[in-house]
């Protein structure tokens, strides 16, 4: 059977590719897969740690049979108008900016409005920073978003919650991230936000990259492949 295979971030630079159309064989794996592609990959190996898998769009078990035409993406360890018209959850190029989110979050029940910014700053782990890149599975990672702000609901009494990211190149001082929630309360407007902001680190499939002055890149995420620099 036919099924495609998406790889992204490290993954990406160890294949050569953004994608492959393969040939399986019935039966097959998400994790089979991925173990068949170690030993053509070599430079995979080193990637499995905290490896996700996705099969059409929705994350999976490697235990998951594929099927005739299935999409699986491999998930590296992940390192961001009026009430109608505005998304609350999107993952774009395109600079991202405060006043739309909070606009949108703030209602006449909320007492507290928290806004995390996270900006692309010039240092680090000691080392200087030239400039960061996303990278993002975007048709899947907007999704998630929105399942992390349910996830946030079910803990907290909030309101509404906007989370927008940045892809693409950032210069220092540009906002990579922003997550808005609103509720009756700061207390849980704060936790929600601590909350999601480590949910975006955990799950969603975004990947950042540093450039460093030395002239050297990094993809941030599996401390088990911090060695493999470019």
């Amino acid at each position: 059977m036919r099924i495609t295979a998406r790889f992204f971030a490290l993954h990406r630079d160890a294949v050569g590719a953004p994608e492959l159309e393969l040939e399986v064989d019935d039966g097959m794996t998400a994790g089979g897969l991925w173990s068949q592609l170690g030993e053509r990959y070599p430079r995979l190996v080193p990637a499995t740690r905290s490896l996700m898998f996705a099969i059409n769009q929705t994350y999976a078990d490697p235990a998951t049979e594929l099927h005739e035409g299935d999409e699986v993406a491999f998930i590296p360890p992940v390192s961001g108008g009026s009430a109608h018209d505005f998304r609350p959850f999107v993952v774009t190029p395109d600079p991202i900016e405060s006043a739309s989110l909070t606009g949108y979050v703030q209602t006449s029940g909320d007492g507290a409005i928290v806004l995390f910014a996270g900006v692309a700053r010039d240092n680090a782990e000691g080392r200087a920073t030239a400039h960061l890149y996303y990278e993002a599975y975007a048709s899947m990672a907007e999704p998630v978003l929105s399942q992390i702000a349910d996830e946030a609901r079910a803990r907290w009494p909030i309101g509404r919650v906007a989370i927008h990211h940045r892809t693409g190149k950032l210069d220092i001082g540009e906002t990579a991230v922003l997550v808005a929630v609103a509720a009756p309360h700061r207390h849980e407007a704060f936790e929600a936000a601590e909350f999601m902001m480590d949910r975006i680190k955990e799950i969603a499939p975004i990947w950042k990259r540093e450039s460093w002055l030395d002239g050297t890149t990094e993809w941030i995420g599996d401390e088990k492949t911090r060695g493999a620099r470019s």
